[in-house]
């Protein structure tokens, strides 16, 4: 697994992935339901791009996302421990 960082990180890891599944941008953009300039910006690491449609390509090429370092969170999306619920 590799450690993002940045936009550009994770822009380099979805476009190995997308060739390592022999897809073209127009594919993987037809696959997840955004337009190919959202995949082309998306690699080329552009910072300010909508999360949803993010989520939708790592999605269409398989993958899923994996927090570390955080606090743990129980099924019901509240903090473990956190007596405040808000």
């Amino acid at each position: 697994m590799t450690p993002i960082r940045s936009p550009q990180q994770l822009g380099d890891a979805l476009r190995a992935a997308r060739k390592q599944l022999r897809l073209t941008q127009p594919q993987l953009a037809l696959a997840a339901g955004v337009g190919v300039r959202f995949i082309v910006d998306l690699e080329a690491g552009k910072p300010t791009l909508r999360l949803e449609n993010v989520l939708r390509v790592i999605d269409a090429l398989g993958g899923e996302i994996h927090l570390n370092g955080l606090p743990a969170v129980a099924s019901n999306d509240q903090r473990v421990g956190d007596d405040h619920g808000a």
